[in-house]
């Protein structure tokens, strides 16, 4: 794995639920197509190697399966905190791209989501295929940044103020744990994989 960067100030947001389930081995795939305000309207991967920025805006507990869903804690709209934690950073080793329900479907053992949100995120957007990113998530010392309003919205990407140290990280998984997990849902999906220009 790369870890060529010693700072990063490049940010991936996710909702809190899904971002402790990377930071604590449980799963190391996210499902993306996007927010509202993404460029071209298309999801794009700019960083391979990005700090995780952890929201509770938008989490919805009925679209996680149940060991998730008790972990989400309902916030009124526009809410945010005062800081926000960041305790890890990851690479994103794999793009696959997946239009088929019943192939998305046959991942359901590798993440946090139920079939609800599988069905929701296929049929939005149906012409654009359902992201599978693959994370090789390192643990940080945990740190409180401020939050700022431009951090806001539905956005995917955003950039911090100020650049994060990622020395001392340790990696969630081994390597041999994190390249089998890789190797299966490879095979699930078949090999397809979408290989963004970082």
């Amino acid at each position: 794995m790369l870890m060529e960067l010693t700072t990063t100030f490049h940010a991936l947001k996710e909702w809190a639920v899904a971002i402790n389930a990377l930071e604590n081995g449980k799963t190391i795939m996210l499902l993306r197509k996007g927010g509202i305000h993404e460029r071209n309207g298309h999801f794009q991967v700019a960083h391979k190697q990005i700090l995780l920025y952890p929201t509770c805006e938008h989490q919805q507990a009925f679209m996680l399966k149940a060991e998730y869903a008790n972990h989400v804690y309902p916030v009124t709209s526009c809410w945010h905190p005062e800081t926000v934690r960041i305790g890890s950073w990851a690479e994103i080793t794999d793009i696959l791209p997946v239009s088929d329900e019943f192939l998305v479907n046959a991942l359901l053992p590798f993440h946090i989501w139920n079939e609800h949100f599988i069905s929701d995120r296929l049929k939005w957007k149906p012409r654009q295929p359902l992201y599978v990113l693959l994370l090789r998530t390192y643990q940080l010392p945990q740190q409180e940044i401020p939050y700022h309003s431009k951090y806001g919205g539905c956005k995917s990407w955003i950039d911090l103020d100020e650049p994060i140290q990622l020395q001392g990280a340790k990696p969630v998984l081994s390597d041999f744990a994190y390249t089998q997990l890789v190797e299966t849902i490879r095979k699930i999906v078949g090999d397809k994989l979408y290989a963004p220009s970082f």
